[in-house]
């Protein structure tokens, strides 16, 4: 019999993912938008407020220094949980620390604050990544996913939504103290979590830095069809990232109000990529990682047809909640799938640096295939680019018979 959602969900290595998966997303915003309405408010000029969007490049620069956190252990709590600890610490001391700063008077200092807070961040980003890989066993990857999704989500809304209403009725510097206790309650959460079984006996960490920074490169290149691998990591999310690159302005162009999108397409949309995350991690522990991606490759494709028979429907609120339930259930599925595959090709002596190469992959269709969408859609209209958007899923599932047959899971778990 199947495990229920409870057994596969209650496991502490999984549940523990929840708590670490809040504790990545809960800088992004505090560097990004929710920083930015601050420095609105405090009348800073908008080309400077623009300038802020730079101190982003740690995450997109940040296999660079991945080598180093596999190389080198923290020297307390476990090769992962302690270099997750130390991300925190800083992080909590960084975010107190720009609360008590003031934008008009301090802003050259904010920018340096803001630049080694997104440093931390991508650091930790890194070193959970890495653990989650190596936590979990195949048949919970999908399920560690999953959580990890959800609870980034949430601590978006925190640091985002939650921020931006409590600066409202108390000072930026209380909300920025707040989200610096909120992430030392994350630190705490990280001695909840188990520390990977068996690591430190076998594999070995690489010995050396130069092990470190070219072995990961070298192990992977030197796997068949490695390069093809990349290709398919790029293009397996394509239609899902077509389809999502412009639904905020396609709702408005329909004559949907901003309240109706932000609580429809924003609220309930996230509560509907949380149960789709969800019930793409129990696919994965119940078919396994090959067979869930087939499934979500073809659920991500054809739920763009819910927002082409919107755009042909017009103005309707059902029609609307249907259609977001349907895009957001199936993307959130197709995400479980995508990344518990993702862990399942690191090595785990360098998991670090070769899951953050991969995610690096896996942002490229969502950075690179946003670019033309707005072209395409003033020249199809709306009900033909999303039904055009359909075949975006072509080259991924043109490659999933190589990467990850059916009749088979894919032999690619290094552990």
């Amino acid at each position: 019999m199947p495990p229920s959602w409870l057994t596969v969900y209650g496991r502490r290595h999984v549940l523990g993912l929840l708590g670490l998966g809040f504790s990545s997303g809960l800088p992004l915003a505090l560097t990004g938008s929710t920083l930015q309405a601050w420095m609105s408010a405090e009348k800073v000029d908008i080309r400077l407020i623009g300038l802020f969007s730079l101190v982003g490049l740690p995450y997109t620069l940040k296999v660079v220094w991945a080598p180093l956190m596999d190389r080198f252990p923290a020297p307390w709590l476990g090769r992962r949980r302690g270099w997750i600890l130390t991300t925190q610490i800083l992080l909590g001391a960084s975010f107190v620390m720009l609360g008590s700063l003031t934008p008009s008077r301090h802003l050259q200092i904010m920018g340096v604050l803001a630049l080694l807070i997104a440093f931390c961040s991508a650091s930790q980003d890194i070193v959970i990544d890495a653990y989650r890989a190596e936590v979990l066993p195949d048949a919970d990857k999908g399920a560690g996913a999953a959580v990890s999704v959800v609870g980034y989500r949430l601590a978006m809304l925190t640091s985002g939504a939650m921020a931006l209403i409590l600066s409202d009725h108390v000072p930026w510097r209380t909300v920025y103290t707040a989200m610096g206790l909120i992430m030392a309650v994350c630190a705490l959460w990280t001695f909840f979590c188990p520390e990977p079984a068996g690591f430190e006996a076998s594999p070995p960490r690489p010995r050396t830095l130069k092990e470190a920074v070219w072995a990961p490169f070298v192990d992977y290149f030197a796997r068949p069809g490695a390069v093809a691998m990349l290709a398919f990591i790029m293009v397996f999310k394509l239609s899902d990232a077509l389809a999502g690159a412009l639904t905020t302005p396609f709702l408005l162009d329909l004559g949907f109000t901003r309240t109706d999108v932000g609580t429809v397409n924003k609220a309930f949309g996230l509560g509907s990529t949380i149960v789709g995350t969800l019930a793409g991690g129990v696919a994965v522990n119940r078919l396994g990682i090959a067979r869930s991606l087939w499934v979500s490759a073809f659920l991500q494709a054809f739920s763009n047809l819910a927002f082409a028979g919107l755009a042909t429907v017009g103005r309707n609120y059902p029609f609307m909640v249907g259609a977001v339930a349907v895009e957001n259930l199936c993307g959130g599925m197709g995400t479980a799938a995508f990344l518990a595959f993702l862990m399942s090709l690191c090595n785990r002596r360098y998991t670090a640096t070769q899951y953050a190469l991969l995610s690096s992959f896996m942002a490229v269709s969502r950075v690179v295939a946003g670019a033309p969408t707005g072209y395409l859609a003033a020249a199809l209209g709306w009900p033909w680019f999303y039904a055009v958007s359909v075949f975006g899923a072509v080259p991924g599932i043109l490659l999933l018979p190589r990467f990850a047959p059916w009749q088979r899971p894919p032999a690619v778990d290094t552990r």
